[in-house]
């Protein structure tokens, strides 16, 4: 079977210390098991985590179809997830005696990548 493949988003409109919380509960888990997880989470980076935990297994899934192998789902499990700061947008916001103070709207980049279980 194939070792993996791996899908990244960038430019998620979220921080990256709150995507993690999310990434952080589906690290290491098997697939289906982490998509009950995004799917039942109340936290709104867990949207756009499922839709790259779902690119990455059909990225798995074109690279088994490419290599003629044999594919299951089931099998695949998250081996590797992370997200990191993106970049920043600067917004000013005025303030007292002609000030303006910066407001950082943060962006983070997500990555995930799928593998089989080893038997």
């Amino acid at each position: 079977m194939t070792t993996g493949a791996r899908a990244v988003q960038t430019g998620i409109r979220q921080s990256a210390r709150k995507v993690r919380l999310v990434i952080d509960t589906i690290r290491g888990k098997d697939v289906n098991e982490a998509y009950a997880l995004l799917r039942f989470s109340k936290k709104r980076a867990s949207r756009q985590i499922e839709k790259v935990l779902r690119s990455a297994v059909a990225n798995a899934e074109q690279a088994a179809q490419r290599d003629s192998e044999a594919f299951d789902v089931d099998s695949l499990y998250v081996s590797h997830a992370i997200a990191n700061e993106g970049a920043t947008l600067w917004r000013w916001r005025p303030a007292a005696f002609g000030r303006a103070v910066p407001i950082r709207k943060r962006m983070s980049t997500v990555e995930i990548a799928v593998a089989p279980k080893e038997e």
